[in-house]
């Protein structure tokens, strides 16, 4: 009957989070990148009776996460935080996205740790088109912590 309580839950929607970097909340339409991955270590003993190797867990990375947000006039917090970047002498931040409820409180929670911009990139311009101006930041970072809430 509508209205009433669910019994099983559905699988939270991905349209309502929020990013903070640096310890400020700015508004991004898209995050991309949220992934992490284990390398493989194949080993074999040479007089080991098996003819196949064992696997195990080797050294874990992550990927670059991509963020993209509506450009707006006087707002230029990303292209200033790109524009520190200089060799050996970077500033890193933690940035920390939160897929949220339906009330604002967080679902999951990414962090990533000592993040900084490697690629930004402006908009597309079409005499044309009839979008919002859309400008895309890269962030490298050291590692990627999930959390459940």
């Amino acid at each position: 009957m509508a209205g009433d309580k669910q019994e099983a839950p559905w699988p939270v929607p991905k349209f309502h989070f929020s990013v903070q970097i640096g310890g400020s909340e700015i508004s991004f339409q898209e995050v991309s990148g949220l992934d992490a991955e284990t390398d493989l270590i194949e080993y074999r003993a040479g007089n080991s009776p098996q003819f196949s190797t064992v696997k195990m867990p080797g050294l874990k990375k992550t990927s670059n996460v991509t963020l993209k947000k509506g450009m707006f006039k006087d707002d230029s917090k990303i292209f200033d935080w790109y524009t520190q970047v200089k060799m050996n002498v970077i500033k890193r931040e933690t940035v920390v996205i939160q897929l949220l409820d339906e009330d604002g409180n967080p679902v999951f929670t990414w962090k990533l740790a000592n993040a900084f911009p490697i690629n930004i990139t402006g908009t597309d311009l079409k005499s044309d088109g009839n979008e919002v101006a859309i400008e895309t930041l890269e962030l490298a970072h050291e590692g990627l912590e999930i959390e459940q809430s």
